[in-house]
């Protein structure tokens, strides 16, 4: 039908005389990008394929194969905060969530209010004001506990802040087989389907998003449970990473190391760094410990193996509907691989000891991702999974920050399979989708003043590898603080309750030290200072009070107090 309506359209100007030189003719335009971004939960920095992982991901990599692979993306080290500065384009702190959510009402308007500012445009806000369609499913975790979904206490759910559907769980993680979910502003019912798995009903609920959309542009927010705890998957997808990690964290390590610098995804001379003095060798483990241990690991694995199998669903019916090609595909991680179960793990129940001896949860070991158990690996996987850096999720080194980072967009990325090595944070990320999608954040909603956007657009780095990105970011978490700049990047551990002007600062040159191995902060005493002295200028900028201890009621909740054994006392 397109040929003769060109052609009549021909025809009509030959008719009236026009000519080229009179009126050129009109370019097309081009269409708005569909936008899926993708957030993996606890996924650590070697836990791709793509980026060096014996972990099956064959629809991850290949939107690294015919996309963009970033290097040196920061999260804010943990979820929530990553999340607020992502949907923002601001500092987590900028916009009071310099942790996790409040679970109580206060009239604190500080960075440690635990709820998105509601000045703070969000990303599908902005994009709907565009002209997007825009559609969540899985994790939200970005509101008060307090709030129910009930009109006048749902102000933080999704639809309130700029999805036209969301499908998911509100809180930070939920059972995998039965979990607690919300559809709009109302809660539903535990699933009772035979087979139900939550990573398989998001791929759902995204297909049917994507067909929903129909002409429109459409926004999706793909922000999957995997591969946080409680680790879940069904047996087929265990199975086959069975033996795979009988050898161990150490070795797996080793074989990720060697493989990442193979690859190109980190430089040949890279720096592996040592397991922490609290984590145990594998060799120094019990043979029920290395049974269990490795069965938690294979089932992690099974839970990332069928999270990728869902994401390529999702990318089948973008291509299927021919709108692959001018889709932009992001994906990230939240932040480093968890530590959070210590060196013993969890078996039952989360974020508690388990009551069972090891030669109890081995005789148990086929119950370990079924609907039965809550469980969660030791502390060394993570050590593994943030290959080749120090530490894990919540820490202020790369281990805690660094996760991968990769972007697919067929029509305009030419540089397929390329590796992209300047530093990227995620405050940067809504900016430049926004910009792909010929918008902006709003300086003004509704005639309130917007909280002004510290992201910077990362686009033209899809069409050119040394194309300028930011040079300077400061992070906090927890009292543990964080700067980079250029090339230089210092960290400063805090013992919770002691005074912060005696933290302990270390220094890298990370243009030659990419794991942040070697401390140079005795050879480089004034380079120190000026990197403390900057932490300070940018904190002042975006937060306040630029520095605090955790407030109680995330004190109590969270194990913040031991999160960090290891700081100066």
């Amino acid at each position: 039908m397109k040929k003769p309506l060109l052609l009549a359209a021909s025809m009509l100007v030959v008719g009236l005389g026009w000519s080229g030189a009179s009126a050129a003719p009109k370019a097309t335009p081009v269409a708005k990008p569909n936008i899926v971004l993708i957030v993996l939960d606890d996924v650590g920095f070697s836990d791709l394929g793509a980026f060096g992982s014996e972990i099956r991901t064959p629809n991850i990599d290949a939107l690294a194969a015919t996309g963009l692979r970033y290097n040196r993306f920061d999260s804010k080290a943990v979820c929530t905060p990553t999340r607020a500065a992502l949907l923002t384009g601001r500092n987590n702190q900028t916009v009071r969530m310099a942790d996790l959510p409040t679970n109580q009402r206060t009239d604190d308007m500080t960075r440690d209010r635990g709820e998105v500012a509601h000045n703070a445009q969000m990303l599908p806000q902005a994009l709907k004001a565009a002209g997007y369609r825009t559609y969540g499913v899985g994790k939200w975790h970005l509101g008060p506990e307090y709030e129910d979904g009930k009109p006048g206490n749902n102000a933080s759910w999704p639809l309130q802040r700029g999805f036209d559907r969301f499908h998911g769980f509100y809180l930070g993680w939920t059972d995998q087989y039965r979990p607690d979910l919300i559809e709009g502003n109302e809660k539903l019912p535990k699933p009772e389907k035979p087979g139900y798995h939550f990573s398989t009903d998001m791929a759902d609920q995204a297909i049917a998003n994507i067909d929903d959309a129909a002409d429109k542009p459409f926004f999706l927010y793909f922000a999957m449970g995997a591969a946080h705890a409680p680790l879940q998957v069904p047996r087929a997808y265990i199975d086959r990473y069975r033996d795979v990690y009988e050898k161990g964290w150490d070795a797996i390590r080793a074989e990720r190391f060697a493989r990442m610098k193979k690859i190109g995804i980190i430089p040949d001379d890279t720096i592996m760094t040592p397991r922490a003095a609290g984590d145990r060798a594998w060799d120094a483990l019990s043979d029920d410990e290395k049974a269990v241990f490795a069965r938690h690991m294979a089932t992690y694995a099974g839970f990332i193996d069928h999270a990728d199998e869902q994401i390529g669903r999702v990318i089948q019916r973008l291509k299927d509907k021919g709108q692959y090609d001018n889709t932009i595909i992001m994906l990230i991680s939240d932040n480093g691989a968890a530590a959070e179960a210590g060196q013993n793990g969890g078996f039952e129940t989360m974020y508690r000891p388990s009551k069972f001896s090891f030669a109890q949860q081995r005789e148990r070991i086929d119950d370990i991702g079924t609907v039965k158990l809550h469980p969660e690996y030791p502390q060394p996987w993570a050590w593994a999974g943030g290959t080749p850096f120090r530490r894990y999720k919540s820490w202020p080194y790369a281990g805690g920050v660094r996760t991968p980072m990769i972007v697919s967009w067929p029509s305009v990325i030419r540089d397929s399979g390329a590796i992209r090595t300047q530093f990227v944070d995620t405050i940067d990320l809504a900016p430049t989708l926004l910009d792909a999608a010929g918008a902006s954040f709003a300086r003004t909603v509704d005639g309130d003043a917007q909280i002004p956007v510290a992201g910077q657009s990362i686009r033209k780095t899809f069409r050119d590898a040394t194309a300028k990105t930011r040079s300077v970011q400061y992070f906090e978490l927890r009292g543990q603080r964080a700067i980079t700049s250029g090339n230089w990047r210092a960290v400063a551990m805090h013992q919770h309750g002691t005074d912060f002007a005696k933290d302990k600062w270390e220094l890298f040159d990370i243009s030659k030290d990419y794991s942040e191995s070697t401390d140079l902060a005795a050879r480089y005493p004034a380079k120190l200072e000026e990197m403390k002295a900057l932490w300070w200028r940018e904190a002042r900028k975006y937060s306040t009070p630029p520095l605090a201890e955790p407030p109680e009621i995330f004190a109590k909740r969270g194990r913040y107090v031991d999160a960090f054994p290891e700081a100066p006392k």
